[in-house]
C-alpha cells in the first residue's frame, strides 16, 4: 500500500529536494495528500483519513481489551484504562458538572477526550507523522458536537427559557439589550464553537510544521550540506527531539482543554440563571 511508501514521511514529511541540492520547508500541501483508496468515488481516502480510521480501530481494541474481563482487582490493561477514565472523570467531568450531571454527560465527554487525544498523538507516531486533527474537518465536527451538547443541555434543563435568558440576561436595563444581546449571541452561539475548532486545529497544524522544519533541516545539514554543517544538524535534531516530547504534552493538553471547555459550556447552560 502506498500510504507509507515514501520513507521521507518517517523522518520529515514536507522535505523536497530541489535541483540546487537544497530543500524547502514544510508547506500546507502536507495536509492535502493524494488519494490512496477509492480515488474518484464518494469514499475517497487519503493517508490522513486512513490514519483516522486506524486510530478509531486502535481505541476500540484498547477499550475492548480493558473491559472484556472486568475484575474487582484489575489486571494491567484494566488498571491502565481505569486510571485514564478516572483522570478524565475527576479532573474534567465531575470538576465542572458534579457527580449527578457528570454521570449523564460522561459518555460524550469521555469519547471527546480519547478521540481528540488519539487523533492528536499521531503527529509524533513514526510512519504517521501528522496529527489526524490538523485538518479542519475533524475540529469542526468536534466543535459541532460540543455546540449541540451545550444547547441540548440548556434546552433540556430550561425549556422555553434557555435562549431568552442567554440573549437577554436578567438585571440589565432594557435599552442596554441593544448592545448586550448581539454580544451575547456572538460570544455564546458563534465564538464558542469557532474558538474550539480553531484552537485545536492551529495547535496541531503549527506543531506539525515546526517538527517537519526541524527534521527536514537535520536531514539536509547531515546528508547534503557538507563541511561543518552536520554539527548544526545535531543541534536541529536535538531541538526536534525536544519538541517531539513537547508535542506529546500538547496532544494531551489539547484533548484536556477541548473536553474541559465542552464540560464548562454544558455547566453554564445548566446554571440556574438560565
Amino acid at each position: 500500500m502506498a500510504l507509507f511508501a515514501n520513507p521521507m514521511h518517517f523522518v520529515a514529511p514536507g522535505l523536497v529536494r530541489t535541483e540546487e541540492g537544497g530543500f524547502h520547508g514544510p508547506t500546507l500541501d502536507d495536509f492535502f495528500p493524494a488519494a490512496v483508496l477509492f480515488e474518484g468515488t464518494p469514499f475517497e481516502m487519503n493517508r490522513i483519513m486512513i490514519i483516522r480510521v486506524i486510530m478509531v480501530i486502535v481505541l476500540l481494541v484498547l477499550f475492548w481489551l480493558g473491559t472484556r474481563n472486568l475484575r474487582v482487582i484489575p489486571g494491567r490493561a484494566q488498571g491502565v484504562l481505569e486510571f485514564a477514565l478516572d483522570f478524565v472523570r475527576k479532573n474534567v467531568i465531575e470538576a465542572q458538572l458534579g457527580v449527578k450531571e457528570g454521570r449523564r454527560f460522561a459518555p460524550l465527554l469521555m469519547s471527546i477526550f480519547f478521540l481528540v487525544f488519539a487523533f492528536n498523538i499521531t503527529g509524533v507516531i513514526p510512519g504517521f507523522n501528522i496529527a489526524a486533527s490538523s485538518v479542519v474537518g475533524f475540529p469542526i465536527v468536534m466543535a459541532v458536537v460540543a455546540y449541540v451538547a451545550f444547547i441540548y443541555a440548556g434546552v433540556k434543563k430550561h425549556p422555553g427559557k434557555f435562549f431568552k435568558n442567554s440573549l437577554f440576561p436578567a438585571g440589565v436595563p432594557k435599552v442596554m439589550y441593544l448592545l448586550v444581546t448581539p454580544v451575547e449571541f456572538l460570544s455564546t452561539f458563534i465564538m464558542r464553537p469557532v474558538t474550539l475548532a480553531l484552537r485545536l486545529l492551529m495547535n496541531m497544524l503549527v506543531g506539525h510544521m515546526i517538527l517537519v522544519l526541524l527534521f527536514a533541516a537535520t536531514n539536509f545539514f547531515i546528508t547534503q550540506a557538507g563541511g561543518l554543517f552536520p554539527l548544526v544538524g545535531v543541534g536541529t535534531f536535538a531541538f526536534g527531539f525536544a519538541f517531539t516530547l513537547f508535542e506529546v504534552f500538547v496532544a494531551g493538553l489539547q484533548a484536556y482543554v477541548f473536553t474541559l471547555l465542552t464540560a464548562l459550556y454544558i455547566q453554564l447552560a445548566l446554571a440556574e440563571e438560565h
